[in-house]
């Protein structure tokens, strides 16, 4: 670890953005140059002691997955996050067609949309970015780990994560989350992430190897989606995508109609979100890691 070289490129890196580059208010008395440090360690997740430990370059080596959060953060291009991987001493990750990290283009998109139930998913759906509406409407889902982090895994393996949908239309969600498992799995070969984990499925669920067996492909979700949440009920949203191709990420917005119940729903969920992250940034404060 090169903790000089690192702490330098850490803070050469956050004073170039600036708080609009990441959805921020500049606000009238900002006297800094660029981001606060309290401001890139909030985007990082973890909290600003242990962020400007390594900025004086004191602090601990990060894991791969702090230095994977704070590339994220610092919306760092491909090259930079593989050049503070190695300062931070580890091997550079291996680029690979799908990766968690996120591309700078993509987070600029997800920062202006801090308003809006909004969500970047990998090719596997592992939900890696939510907004805090996106939290509120659907739940964290960038906290699981292994397996689990696949939203095709949870639905044959975990009976809670169908709990937001009604029950008439969890046979047609199972089928076309198998069926863009099929997808990736053709596109990946038999040694790829989507064979592992399909083969993983077939031993643990009978109702996914029933439906993995009749080879459904090209079946998508509607763009029209009826959820169930905890608070407000059942609501209708529209969900609109937007494809990175390079990565295989995909970065999912959900709205509902103006003048509809289901949009008067949709605000009072943003207020929700907004509420509990103030309130769980305020705790964070404590601490010196990531929050999950």
């Amino acid at each position: 670890m090169n903790r000089s070289e690192l702490a330098e490129f850490l803070r050469v890196r956050r004073e170039a953005l600036q708080p609009e580059d990441v959805g921020l208010p500049r606000g009238p008395r900002r006297r800094v140059r660029g981001l606060r440090r309290e401001e890139a360690a909030e985007l990082s997740g973890m909290s600003t002691d242990y962020y400007a430990r390594l900025e004086r370059g004191n602090g601990p080596q990060p894991s791969e997955q702090m230095a994977a959060a704070i590339s994220r953060g610092l919306r760092l291009s491909l090259a930079e996050r593989d050049h503070l991987f190695l300062l931070a001493g580890h091997s550079a990750p291996r680029r690979v067609v799908r990766g968690d990290h996120v591309s700078p283009g993509l987070m600029r998109i997800i920062d202006r949309l801090q308003d809006t139930p909004a969500q970047i998913m990998g090719g596997l759906g592992e939900t890696l970015v939510q907004t805090a509406p996106a939290m509120a409407l659907l739940g964290d889902q960038t906290h699981y780990i292994g397996l689990a982090r696949c939203n095709v895994y949870r639905w044959f393996t975990d009976a809670s994560s169908r709990l937001i949908y009604p029950a008439s239309d969890h046979a047609a969600n199972g089928r076309v989350f198998t069926a863009q498992l099929h997808r990736m799995a053709a596109r990946q070969g038999p040694h790829g992430q989507a064979a592992a984990l399909a083969r993983e499925l077939l031993g643990r669920s009978a109702e996914f190897a029933a439906i993995w067996h009749d080879h459904q492909v090209g079946l998508t979700f509607n763009s029209e989606k009826r959820l169930i949440h905890p608070e407000v009920g059942e609501l209708t949203v529209h969900c609109q995508i937007l494809l990175d191709p390079d990565q295989e990420h995909s970065l999912l917005t959900f709205t509902a109609t103006p003048g509809t119940e289901s949009h008067e729903k949709l605000r009072l969920l943003a207020i929700i979100g907004n509420q509990r992250m103030t309130g769980g940034l305020a705790d964070q404060g404590q601490g010196h890691g990531q929050k999950n």
